[in-house]
């Protein structure tokens, strides 16, 4: 993230390194295409895909048509999806988490590798 000399994320993996680093409050999280293709992940690309796509159907779905954002909020823990451009970031985390903070941070992580490509 560009903050006055800070590191810019130009890779989907260094990006997901970058949030797990800020956010001690993360269980996980993983950035895919618009085409649902993992394109960096922490722990296992082929079940955040299979995952990933149920979320984003049924946040789409919801709606009625493509959602920008959707928060999930449980007893065990929350789950946070954002779409911008051509890419998603899913992230899970622990309870109790600053929901804005944490989209904002998706919302900014998604911004910063669309203007590296």
């Amino acid at each position: 993230m560009t903050d006055g000399g800070a590191q810019t994320l130009s890779d989907p993996r260094q990006a997901v390194s970058y949030l797990e680093e800020i956010s001690p409050e993360m269980r996980g999280c993983a950035i895919l295409d618009d085409a649902g293709h993992v394109l960096a992940s922490s722990g296992d690309g082929e079940a955040w895909k299979r995952v990933a796509a149920k979320l984003i159907a049924a946040m789409d779905q919801a709606g009625g048509e493509p959602a920008a954002h959707a928060h999930v909020a449980t007893g065990d823990g929350e789950v946070f999806c954002v779409r911008h451009g051509g890419t998603v970031a899913v992230a899970v985390t622990e309870r109790f988490v600053l929901a804005s903070l944490m989209l904002f941070d998706l919302r900014n992580l998604l911004r910063e590798l669309e203007a590296a490509s």
